[in-house]
């Protein structure tokens, strides 16, 4: 077994206004490196669409008609200042939260330890009944809907080092004790959620707020002290990532100073876990990371280490 690659060419045809940092060539970018010789044996599958159904587990009733409805023609729908639709962006979504779906199906009957989504739109700051942040569907807490419900796992856990906080998938997984989720997130930032004090309602949320400058130690201690102990507490049966890129220090919106390697250290940490808990099992989805370079190099490091646990 490997490392499995899934995407699909309809998320490239997702587009922002010019000058939006969530742009067609972050993935283009990706894609070229996926042709570089140390990932170009790494099998690859076409995302499917995923159904109303498989979105509507995770979001309330008739959210996926709601996003639908505001898909333009032409040119540009505007769900938030910070949030856009293009005439193909429905589909490109669908195909961003289908792969996470996939990937569930592909990692959990044995056919692959773990695999990475490389897809957009993101997904981790859509709420249950609103898109925002550049996200339209929660594509990994879908995800973790397609091994609870289809796979009749009993706990997941979802672990986001997004420099943002991911406040849609709090929001989602938040009532829901069979869902662990951990974050580290610069704060102050967008969205300004993600507090320490915020915990679930089953104490099983662990938000850890880093501060501006923050560099790869400190979120090594916080990995090592706060989320690492309480993933493993949590026994997860699968665990997926929320892998944001966008905490590097070249990164345009935020403040962070990790280094590419940083996330090679943290997917092996998550991995270990994994090792322990679930036979290994990961399943890794795109989510920020604004900086070609920066998102380049990092995914290469992430892709590596997953590779290296691949049995």
């Amino acid at each position: 077994m490997t490392t499995a690659l899934i995407t699909h060419t309809d998320c490239l045809k997702h587009l922002t206004p010019t000058g939006h940092p969530e742009r067609v060539d972050r993935l283009k970018t990706l894609l070229e490196l996926f042709d570089e010789p140390s990932f170009k044996h790494l099998p690859r599958h076409e995302a499917p669409l995923c159904t109303i159904e498989q979105v509507e587990r995770a979001h309330r009733p008739g959210y996926y008609n709601h996003i639908a409805r505001l898909e333009p023609q032409s040119g540009f729908a505007s769900v938030d200042g910070d949030t856009h639709m293009s005439p193909d962006s429905l589909q490109a979504a669908q195909r961003a939260a289908g792969a996470n779906v996939l990937a569930v199906d592909l990692v959990l009957t044995g056919q692959y330890t773990n695999a990475f989504c490389a897809v957009r739109p993101p997904g981790h700051h859509a709420e249950a009944a609103q898109a925002m942040g550049f996200c339209l569907f929660s594509n990994v807490i879908i995800g973790a809907h397609q091994a609870l419900s289809v796979h009749q796992l009993e706990r997941v856990a979802i672990v986001d080092f997004d420099v943002h906080h991911g406040n849609g998938t709090s929001d989602l997984a938040w009532h829901d004790e069979r869902i662990f989720f951990a974050s580290t997130h610069e704060s102050p930032l967008f969205p300004g959620t993600g507090l320490a004090h915020e915990v679930g309602a089953h104490g099983q949320i662990v938000n850890v707020p880093l501060k501006s400058q923050t560099g790869n130690e400190d979120f090594k201690r916080a990995m090592e002290t706060q989320v690492l102990p309480a993933l493993a507490n949590h026994r997860p049966q699968c665990i997926f990532i929320s892998a944001g890129f966008d905490a590097h220090w070249r990164d345009p919106l935020a403040t962070l100073r990790w280094t590419d390697d940083i996330y090679g250290w943290a997917t092996e940490a998550i991995c270990d876990v994994a090792d322990r808990c679930c036979d290994g099992r990961v399943i890794s989805s795109l989510e920020g990371g604004y900086d070609l370079d920066g998102l380049r190099d990092s995914v290469a490091a992430h892709l590596q280490a997953l590779m290296q646990r691949s049995r």
